[in-house]
């Protein structure tokens, strides 16, 4: 691995064990109990291994189609195995579609509209 990758991974792993002690943080305080250094260094370090796994997983889903590119259906694969989780990626997949669906009908909407106009002008 180039150096640069070790550094990128560093900083991926910092930003893990940052963000695992303040959500180790907010928990505690809502519960009224404390986690100690070693157990937020062990779920840190669980969730980034995992995060790992699911890297390399996404990739060979891709590769496996025969695409260069992850996309939704490989994320959705890939959660497949948690029933709470895949419902909450199909939910957010669907809001997103919906969304862009939107977005295209308005564009169509607004580019008809410019060419009626462009046609009133002539």
């Amino acid at each position: 691995m180039s150096t640069e990758n070790e550094e990128t991974r560093q900083r991926l792993k910092a930003a893990v064990h940052y963000n695992v002690g303040r959500m180790c943080q907010a928990v505690g305080e809502k519960r009224e109990k404390e986690f100690s250094r070693h157990v937020m260094a062990a779920i840190a370090e669980t969730t980034f291994r995992q995060c790992d796994v699911f890297a390399k997983d996404l990739e060979a889903f891709a590769r496996h189609a025969k695409r260069s590119t992850i996309n939704a259906e490989d994320v959705k694969l890939l959660a497949r195995r948690s029933k709470a989780l895949s419902k909450y990626i199909q939910k957010k997949s669907e809001e997103l579609a919906s969304s862009n669906q939107e977005k295209r009908e308005l564009k169509k909407s607004t580019g008809k509209r410019k060419n009626v106009d462009t046609e009133d002008m002539e």
